[in-house]
């Protein structure tokens, strides 16, 4: 089964990421863009450090170039924003990434990208998953020639990812007043699509887990939340480093950790990154936030009267809206988040080093910056639990939330929001229970204003059933 889950397909290499599934997904997304693109069809592919993610990407670009689509390959490792960023640059009509983001080293994934710079559109994906359909899960005879025979036909054209991309956030960010700043800065690119970047850009970065390594080594799952930022956080409580920021897989999510080695969650991110575009930068523009994100957000929008629109989980949501109109930030919870400064799309290094521009032009260090919002909004404390599930599971679970229930435990439900998943409004407190739409997995979000209520909270979510 190829499902289009979120955010692109996804599966376990070898048992459903193979080369025949790859295949037919890379026919039907060729098939989809002949049909819109005419006259100049073309697509940028890039991937990953992910097992045989190259071979993944190479194949793909084969296939595309077979049906006379003109493919920009990149020529190295490359992180999703950074094809997201090409795929508007060159006017090419779609951007396929080699990537499972943040999944365990077991899974690959195959990201589509829109013309404009952002993740394709849902109905873009149910066009290609149209198209596949078709296929009927058939092998395609394919007659395939050579990387060499199209590269030197110039239908796959090889092209480095990174040079033009780092000269745009050298334009977009103040490197000037972060170097001078003096603030010592620690960067974990977990393994991922970010190593060999950041120094190009502050050479007096330290970094570590910047090497190749697909199992992404004693990590084992490429998402900047805790525990999986245990390593760097225990380098953080060392003294030596006054913040730390750390990427995905494919660097378009963000986690944050200040200098006393505390976790700093992309809930505060968000409202950080907001109050800097709109207080010091003097940016304006509506809001955008999953159904998942802090409600500090919707405390600050009213404050000073912002327009603000909630969305279901996923950035391709997002990104919508900040094509269609004009929006000074839109994210989730989830550590992606994208601003009115760049593409429609998330980049967790485009974002850290906003927030460290943010630090060097206030003055102040993350976790001062952190203490504020306390201050101005009141304590929120945040945390999510995913649970492995069976199928029979996962419907038990949701079948007993969709009861609509009065109470969670001692805590009365004052209200229930669906627009994905199930969110309970509780006083001063809310739980969200959604199915991930990439892994076999239940996912319990709760906000409250402190962290024994929100274990309480969640606690009483996960005996739901």
């Amino acid at each position: 089964m190829i499902v289009f889950g979120t955010d692109g397909w996804r599966g376990i290499i070898a048992r459903d990421f193979t080369f025949d599934n790859l295949q037919l997904v890379a026919v039907a997304t060729g098939n989809y863009i002949r049909r819109i693109e005419d006259k100049n069809p073309a697509v940028v592919i890039g991937y990953d450090t992910r097992f045989m993610s190259k071979d993944f990407a190479v194949e793909t670009a084969r296939i595309l170039a077979s049906k006379g689509i003109v493919v920009h390959l990149t020529d190295d490792i490359s992180s999703t924003p950074q094809v997201s960023f090409h795929t508007k640059q060159k006017g090419a009509t779609l951007g396929i990434v080699i990537t499972a983001s943040h999944n365990p080293p077991i899974y690959n994934g195959f990201k589509v990208k829109g013309s404009f710079g952002g993740p394709a559109y849902p109905e873009q994906i149910t066009e290609i998953e149209k198209e596949l359909e078709k296929l009927g899960g058939k092998p395609q005879k394919l007659i395939l020639k050579t990387m060499d025979s199209y590269i030197s036909g110039r239908l796959i054209r090889p092209f480095d990812a990174k040079e033009s991309y780092l000269r745009y956030i050298r334009k977009k960010i103040d490197l000037d007043v972060i170097q001078n700043s003096g603030i010592k800065f620690l960067y974990d690119p977990m393994y991922g699509a970010g190593i060999n970047t950041m120094q190009r850009l502050l050479p007096d970065v330290y970094e570590i887990h910047g090497e190749f390594n697909p199992s992404f080594g004693e990590i084992g799952h490429p998402e900047p939340i805790p525990p999986n930022v245990m390593p760097l956080m225990d380098i953080m409580k060392t003294g030596k480093y006054d913040v730390a920021i750390a990427t995905d897989g494919d660097a378009d999510r963000l986690g944050a950790v200040d200098n006393t080695g505390t976790f700093v969650d992309s809930h505060r991110i968000f409202m950080l990154l907001l109050k800097y575009l709109y207080e010091d930068k003097r940016k304006r523009g509506a809001v955008v936030k999953t159904v998942s994100l802090t409600s500090m957000v919707e405390k600050y929008c009213t404050k000073n009267g912002l327009k603000l629109y909630e969305t279901p989980v996923g950035f391709k949501h997002t990104a919508k809206m900040m094509n269609e109109m004009k929006v000074l930030i839109g994210g989730e919870e989830s550590g992606g988040l994208g601003t009115i400064m760049h593409i429609p799309e998330r980049d967790g290094i485009f974002n850290g080093l906003l927030l460290l521009e943010m630090m060097a032009t206030r003055k102040k260090s993350l976790k001062q910056l952190c203490d504020e919002l306390d201050v101005e909004f009141g304590t929120h404390r945040f945390l999510r639990r995913d649970v492995h599930v069976t199928d029979i599971q996962k419907k038990a679970i949701l079948a007993a939330c969709k009861k609509n229930p009065s109470r969670l435990g001692r805590f009365p439900i004052i209200e229930m929001n669906t627009r994905d998943g199930y969110k309970f409004i509780l006083e001063n407190a809310w739980l969200l229970i959604r199915a991930s739409g990439t892994e076999p997995l239940i996912r319990f979000y709760c906000e409250a204003e402190s962290l024994s209520k929100v274990n309480e909270i969640l606690d009483e979510g996960m005996k739901m059933h």
